[in-house]
């Protein structure tokens, strides 16, 4: 059994946590997130420490402790770190490109295939077969470089597509060449 939400969570010099009822604003040097508190769950800020406590012991209120604790202490990191998911292209005459602020993907279609940010997100294209993708929000971010993935997800014969840096492609054998012994 977890016990993550009974960690404190610890709050840098550059960060201020304002707590207003059930209402958290977290302020950093990279921007501001907000999260409402889910019921029965309530947070206790003391000088560089928050504390996530919930009001009852039943398995609901158990499972919202554990994901507020991780939710607020993903916002305090995204403010003061930021997050960032990086991509890989891998496929002939497949490569990206930075257009203004959108993303032009060539990925064996007919059409190019432009990618727009969504809010509070950026792309950083250091070379035509990478992307990294940079925000304060780890859910976003974590959308983002899975609705990119989606475009052309890797396949199992060749492994051309988009993938996650460093993920690990099962490759398939191709048809045996004759193997009915003709």
């Amino acid at each position: 059994m977890s016990r993550i939400g009974l960690q404190p969570i610890n709050v840098p010099e550059n960060v201020k946590v304002d707590v207003q009822g059930s209402k958290i604003v977290v302020t950093g040097p990279k921007g501001e997130l907000n999260y409402s508190l889910l019921p029965g769950i309530s947070i206790q800020a003391d000088d560089n420490l928050l504390k996530i406590s919930r009001s009852r012991n039943d398995s609901k209120s158990r499972a919202f402790h554990g994901l507020s604790r991780s939710l607020i202490y993903n916002m305090v990191e995204g403010v003061s770190n930021g997050f960032s998911k990086s991509l890989q292209i891998v496929g002939t005459g497949y490569r990206a490109q930075l257009v203004g602020d959108k993303l032009m993907l060539n990925l064996g279609f007919s059409h190019k295939v432009e990618v727009k940010p969504l809010d509070g997100i950026s792309f950083e294209v250091p070379d035509q077969t990478n992307i990294k993708i940079i925000g304060i929000n780890k859910q976003v971010v974590g959308q983002q470089a899975a609705s990119i993935r989606k475009i052309r997800p890797p396949e199992p014969y060749r492994g051309k597509g988009v993938r996650y840096l460093n993920e690990h492609v099962r490759r398939k054998a191709g048809k045996a060449k004759g193997a009915s012994g003709e």
